[in-house]
């Protein structure tokens, strides 16, 4: 890499719009690891953060040619792996690849405050969905999400069977992937 590795990021993407895969690696070498630092904080899930990096650096790679950033390569990469952990929450990745289009054509702004504001909106709705679980499935969601026991656990501590916990997980998870999407759609 030698020659490019000091290039700054708005010169290393006129490389990657001439296909230099050189370019490509070293903005994935640059912030990869911020990137998944900032999913696996939001979703609690390494798989699901790796997952997510990867499938946005694969977007830039494909639109390369169309790319039109008018801020910085970090937020553009920001905004990107913000929709994309949206539409994971929301249980939707087509959401994402429907929107990868409107995305790329984003006049992209750095605006961490309405991101905040739009995340802290994002948990209010996501506890009032859990509330408005039925009693038994919402201690079951707790007990495994913010607790963080198993299946095994949560059955033991309550007296059921594992393919009744796991029932209520399900449950729990189809209500909030229907009830957090149509907050997203409105988003």
């Amino acid at each position: 890499m030698g020659k490019i590795d000091n290039l700054r990021d708005d010169e290393l993407l006129v490389l990657l719009k001439q296909d230099n895969e050189e370019a490509f690696t070293l903005l994935y070498q640059r912030y990869w690891k911020r990137m998944l630092h900032k999913v696996v904080f939001k979703l609690l899930s390494e798989a699901d953060a790796e997952e997510i990096v990867q499938d946005a650096f694969l977007d830039i790679w494909r639109n390369r040619h169309k790319l039109q950033i008018h801020n910085t390569f970090h937020t553009y990469i920001a905004a990107i792996v913000r929709y994309k952990i949206m539409a994971k929450m929301a249980g939707n990745k087509k959401l994402v690849y429907d929107h990868v289009e409107e995305i790329n054509q984003l006049n992209v702004i750095d605006d961490s405050t309405q991101q905040w504001i739009e995340f802290s909106n994002l948990q209010r709705e996501i506890e009032m969905s859990v509330k408005a679980l039925p009693e038994k499935c919402q201690l079951v969601f707790r007990m495994s999400r913010e607790s963080g026991l198993t299946n095994k656990q949560i059955a033991n501590n309550l007296g059921l069977s594992q393919k009744n916990i796991e029932a209520h997980i399900s449950r729990a998870l189809k209500f909030l992937r229907t009830s957090i999407g149509q907050f997203l759609f409105f988003l």
